[in-house]
């Protein structure tokens, strides 16, 4: 929040760390919204966690990066494969870039009718 500001809500799961007053209260004071997924609605953050069980076990886990710009650099570069060049199978075999413009492209077609 010191670098880039206060967002108007924090979306988050029940895990302890974001439900402890030591958090709440921070995130409080600068007058942020608290938006908490349902106790047991595991899917509402299926797709991230999918995302970053990747990036931990295809980008993290197999390089020794020798310092945090190193990391970053290689992170951002994994990110863009995955966005752009990595097909998902969920996606019908699409990559996550061409899905997302197929959707945006539907939905205005669909706006437009």
């Amino acid at each position: 929040m010191q670098r880039f500001g206060s967002p108007a809500i924090f979306n988050t799961d029940y895990g302890a760390q974001f439900t402890s007053d030591a958090f709440t209260c921070v995130v409080k004071k600068h007058g942020v919204a608290i938006s908490m997924e349902g106790k047991g609605r595991f899917l509402g953050n299926i797709f991230f966690e999918r995302l970053w069980r990747s990036v931990k076990y295809e980008e993290v886990f197999v390089h020794a990066y020798d310092n945090s710009k190193e990391a970053s650099s290689n992170i951002g570069r994994y990110l863009y494969f995955y966005n752009d060049d990595r097909t998902h199978q969920a996606l019908g075999c699409m990559t996550s870039k061409a899905f997302y413009e197929h959707d945006v492209a539907k939905q205005a077609t669909k706006r437009a009718a």
